[in-house]
């Protein structure tokens, strides 16, 4: 299986088994389009030239004579092997992550939040510290052999209990010497509460931090507003950047979600840019349509335009060796994830889960409050998770989706989100539309980075991607 498209004077061809990408020439690009009847007997090479009148029969031939030599060396319609994989298909569960609800509060009024304001359609409330600590024990106990284990302090907005994280973040520590584990804490935040102190202990003890910010004022002010109707941006802004200016090096990123009222994104990623923000993230909002800000598919050409545009501009960045970095054009043509990482996506359900301030647990958060997918709470006196709804999370994957079957992204976006596909399809094996089609567009626009990178970009640079780009 093969992907080919055309994109800021490249032509590209993807090998979606196997992995590797090519940039080819017109002559190569169009043979394609024919090479799998040839392959398969359907027509000589004599028809073949026929079929390309507008090229010289010898280069038609030199060709795909290199085309056949790549499908012989396993770089061109490589098989897809992965489905027998006895790893894949007899995995049990490991969790390796959590999601701590720390706080069901919230002091923004955020008009897109899926959290209802931070309390989940709940009560308002906090994590007591008894909870997170069981919650820290019971992932190490569930962890197997797996060393590095992810906790994300989330909300509502985890600073209103502070105490409790900075708490849980010492006793995970001990607990990880003891146990011979390697606590990795991140925190998801929207800023309000920050203060030199919590900088100071965010930056030496969370191995990343998440910050919430929609881009330019009036973008961000128009949705993200404090509890008396005022615009964030001067509140928080000042903030994360004293965070970033004193986090050297550790991991951050700016995260902002763009509605239906700002499809002009790339203006907020570069936004974030002139504000001194190196990693960030734009994420589509998520919502259903009555909601005026909810992303339709009527916006989708306006938006896959939007990410081309911006790639265009980033792609020259990358060539200029700017550090700049946005989430989506990031991708990895080295190595990547595992086979099973790419097949299976997120491990909602199986390898993460969510636990909310009274213990509750849910496959992630996005499904905390809705009790059809409660899998039992954290302070019983023995916690069994559901079996039959842990395979079903498990068996949720790009060969049981029908849709993802034959896309070429299916081993980058792992068959998407679930939450998603159940919100808006009430079928976990039928992915949210409008989320397949940002996605493949998001990829075929990191891929042309990479290789405009290699080709035009710094030495060093492209050294990193040379094995897994070829030319011809």
């Amino acid at each position: 299986m093969i992907h080919k498209y055309r994109m800021n004077g490249l032509n590209i061809v993807m090998d979606v088994n196997g992995g590797s990408v090519h940039v080819v020439d017109d002559v190569t690009y169009d043979l394609l389009d024919h090479y799998e009847a040839y392959r398969n007997g359907q027509m000589d090479e004599r028809a073949l030239h026929a079929r390309m009148d507008g090229y010289e029969p010898q280069e038609i031939s030199a060709s795909l004579k290199e085309v056949e030599e790549l499908e012989k060396e396993g770089l061109l319609y490589t098989e897809d092997t992965y489905p027998e994989l006895a790893a894949f298909r007899n995995r049990k569960p490991v969790i390796k992550a959590l999601c701590l609800n720390i706080a069901h509060d919230c002091n923004l009024k955020c008009r897109y939040c899926f959290a209802q304001q931070g309390d989940f359609g709940g009560a308002k409330c906090l994590m007591p510290l008894s909870v997170g600590k069981r919650a820290l024990e019971f992932l190490v106990e569930h962890s197997g052999n797996r060393r590095n284990l992810e906790v994300d302090f989330f909300g509502g907005e985890p600073l209103m209990n502070f105490d409790v994280v900075k708490e849980l973040v010492h006793y995970g520590n001990r607990l990880g010497q003891e146990r011979n584990k390697n606590f990795r804490f991140t925190i998801t935040t929207n800023g309000v509460l920050l203060d030199d102190k919590k900088i100071d202990f965010i930056n030496e003890h969370m191995h990343n931090a998440v910050l919430s910010l929609d881009g330019r004022k009036k973008i961000n002010d128009d949705m993200r507003l404090t509890m008396v109707d005022t615009g964030s941006y001067d509140l928080i802004v000042p903030k994360f950047k004293k965070l970033v200016e004193k986090r050297g090096n550790k991991t951050y990123y700016i995260r902002g979600t763009f509605t239906r009222n700002s499809l002009d994104f790339s203006e907020d990623v570069k936004h974030f840019k002139e504000l001194g923000f190196v990693h960030t993230s734009m994420e589509p909002v998520v919502s259903a349509d009555e909601n005026p800000y909810a992303i339709r598919e009527e916006d989708l050409p306006e938006i896959l335009a939007e990410y081309e545009k911006l790639a265009l501009e980033y792609a020259d960045m990358k060539v200029k060796g700017d550090p700049f970095s946005f989430f989506h054009f990031i991708v990895d043509l080295t190595q990547g994830p595992c086979v099973i990482k790419r097949i299976t996506g997120c491990g909602a359900g199986t390898e993460y889960l969510s636990i909310t301030p009274e213990g509750d647990i849910y496959p992630c958060h996005q499904f905390v409050g809705n009790e059809t997918y409660k899998m039992g709470n954290i302070m019983e006196e023995e916690v069994h998770l559901p079996e039959e709804m842990q395979t079903y999370f498990k068996n949720a994957h790009v060969y049981t989706k029908e849709d993802c079957r034959t896309c070429f992204s299916k081993f980058y976006c792992s068959g998407g989100c679930h939450a998603n596909a159940i919100s808006f399809n009430g079928d976990i094996h039928k992915p949210y539309k409008i989320g397949c089609e940002m996605q493949r567009k998001r990829l075929e626009c990191a891929i042309m980075i990479e290789a405009k990178r290699m080709i035009d970009g710094p030495e060093e640079d492209a050294a990193e991607t040379r094995e897994e780009v070829l030319f011809l």
